[in-house]
């Protein structure tokens, strides 16, 4: 009778890794939660950046719940394994929203986030780190008007400069533009407004990239479009074309995408027009004209929502995400395999 069992054991368990390993996809290298405890009931917006010496800083608001006044913006460190969550920003009863984070090339890394209690009201702030995330300096204001990167890490051009791409959801209309800096955060320019031509409503939340030809591309969130918007800068970012609708759908969620060193361009999005699920990966081998869906995240219906999307200097795509508001997911892809 032991034997049968013993059998049967190992025949059911074949059986269920046999699933597993069908139920996940080949391309997937790791999957995780960034943290199994934490000190906060709800987290959203996650960021992520590589520091100089190869570690991932992952950073996103988290407290009671979106808007309450405990919301701070917390990070976690992965060298081996991702280390306990630590609160690095907290405003006085005042909650924090949408940290980015972003290294520079003199290795510094800049964290600019929110603060506010809504986002019709909320200002900017910045803190800089000098020692990969270990401590971090007091916050500064942002100019007034100046949001920097609302959502989605900014484009290093060759000379240094920042491009951020920066919203503002106020009542009914959404508006969409570029905060620019030359010197790291100290000092601002605005690009012009990016429209969508014959809505009404905007766009917000963009995700920047530059193509071989130098043209600099967006991608952005829309407000009941139903799909993703997309513009176009043959300036450096300073003037924009009309953003116009893509085949791609999107949910009023956010999105960010990525160009890869091979060229192509990763993007992750919700593949719906009314949920934050599932959450997927499309490829674009022509520079954002078309896009083809790769891989699919998370397919159960839930909110998987707010990506962030880099690649390592290993190659490897990391992607971070909200996962039902609870927990902070990590995924590595390998990008030869999509």
């Amino acid at each position: 009778m032991k034997q049968i069992i013993k059998k049967c054991g190992c025949f059911f368990f074949m059986i269920a890794f046999s699933l597993l390993l069908q139920a996940t996809p080949s391309c997937i290298i790791k999957q995780e939660f960034i943290f199994q405890d934490a000190p906060f009931a709800s987290c959203h917006a996650a960021t992520l950046t590589q520091t100089d010496s190869g570690a991932l800083l992952c950073a996103w608001f988290g407290g009671t719940n979106e808007g309450a006044n405990d919301v701070a913006i917390w990070l976690s460190v992965l060298n081996q394994e991702w280390s306990c969550p630590k609160k690095i920003a907290l405003e006085k009863d005042i909650p924090s929203w949408n940290p980015v984070l972003f290294t520079m090339p003199n290795k510094e890394v800049i964290l600019f986030y929110r603060a506010g209690r809504n986002p019709q009201q909320w200002s900017s702030l910045l803190k800089r780190s000098y020692d990969e995330g270990q401590s971090w300096t007091e916050a500064q204001m942002l100019p007034a008007g100046v949001i920097g990167p609302v959502k989605n890490k900014p484009l290093l051009l060759a000379d240094g400069t920042l491009l951020c791409g920066s919203s503002i959801e106020s009542w009914k209309l959404w508006g969409c533009w570029v905060d620019i800096t030359s010197d790291a955060g100290h000092t601002w320019s605005k690009s012009t407004p990016i429209n969508v031509n014959s809505q009404l409503f905007g766009i917000i939340q963009p995700t920047l990239f530059l193509t071989k030809d130098g043209v600099i591309k967006l991608l952005a969130r829309s407000y009941q479009i139903g799909h993703i918007c997309s513009a176009e800068s043959y300036d450096g970012g300073k003037t924009w074309s009309a953003a116009q609708p893509i085949d791609l759908p999107n949910p009023n969620s956010g999105i960010d995408a990525v160009r890869l060193i091979d060229d192509r361009v990763a993007l992750v999005y919700n593949h719906s027009k009314e949920d934050r699920f599932p959450l997927n990966v499309a490829i674009s081998n022509d520079e954002g004209k078309t896009w083809e869906m790769k891989l699919v995240l998370e397919e159960n219906p839930g909110e998987y929502s707010y990506p962030s999307i880099i690649q390592t200097k290993d190659e490897k795509i990391h992607i971070v995400y909200t996962w039902n508001r609870k927990k902070i997911k990590h995924v590595v892809v390998d990008p030869s395999l999509l």
